[in-house]
């Protein structure tokens, strides 16, 4: 359940990515469904959109799929536009245009598709604006990417800079802090302010952070551990972050709720 460019054009297969592209808007060529076993949830929604969709054999999908790269497609695929990089600009334009502080996810030289997946994923559910990655040195949005994202790529924007460091720089005079992960950090995420506007950067899976964007972070802190294994993944990190990031400022609207409230 994923996408891939292939030579007849860019295929996404599952029922979940299919729909998800569809309610996200992008840009169909057409859907190929498995004779008798179409969803038609998906094909009601195609045939409202005017989307064309196409009647096959279960063996010619099969091979539709697997010449795209994939696996189980649940009946369905589709030929769609490639998904968009945006710019860093975008992302700070969301949180203008919601009248909300920015919350991203930076991400130094992931290199797993499922983790760059599962972040986006996490992204998504924590309302964070969007994900920066680097043009070179990582993953990119990709078939297994989107995959692990359960069609969350097709509602996160990623924007792709060409120099972490510049990146960074341009979020912290957007207003973001900008707070690093770091298992040596001196102190854990729990003991940090992450109110306000923020850039959780992630570091790669077994080098951590670089050099050169470690010296970029405002801050570092560190996820407790009480067990004998030393860290998380790359996607396990960042969902924690993420939803601490979350608790803290819905306990800071409330303490400001309650600070406006006139004494009885």
């Amino acid at each position: 359940m994923t996408d891939a460019q292939c030579d007849a054009g860019y295929v996404i297969w599952g029922r979940r990515p299919v729909a998800e592209a569809l309610e996200a808007g992008r840009d169909f060529n057409r859907i190929v469904v498995a004779r008798g076993g179409a969803d038609p949830r998906i094909v009601a929604m195609a045939r409202r959109l005017r989307v064309p969709v196409v009647e096959v054999d279960r063996a010619a999908l099969d091979r539709i799929v697997r010449e795209a790269g994939g696996g189980a497609h649940q009946g369905v695929a589709a030929y769609v536009s490639p998904i968009s990089y945006v710019e860093l600009d975008e992302l700070v334009r969301r949180a203008h245009d919601a009248e909300e502080e920015l919350f991203v996810s930076v991400l130094d030289g992931i290199e797993d598709p499922q983790n760059l997946g599962s972040i986006i994923r996490t992204a998504n559910a924590a309302g964070a604006h969007g994900v920066v990655i680097p043009s070179r040195r990582g993953s990119q949005v990709s078939p297994a990417v989107a995959a692990a994202s359960a069609g969350a790529v097709a509602y996160t924007p990623v924007a792709r800079v060409t120099n972490l460091t510049r990146g960074i720089e341009q979020l912290k005079q957007a207003g973001a802090w900008v707070v690093g992960t770091a298992p040596d950090a001196d102190r854990s995420l729990f003991e940090a302010d992450l109110t306000g506007p923020i850039a959780v950067v992630v570091g790669n899976e077994g080098r951590g952070m670089s050099r050169l964007v470690g010296e970029a972070c405002d801050f570092t802190v560190s996820i407790p551990m009480a067990g004998r294994v030393g860290s998380l993944n790359a996607g396990v990190a960042w969902a924690v972050m993420a939803f601490e990031i979350v608790r803290q400022r819905a306990a800071s609207r409330a303490q400001l709720a309650d600070e406006r409230q006139p004494p009885e």
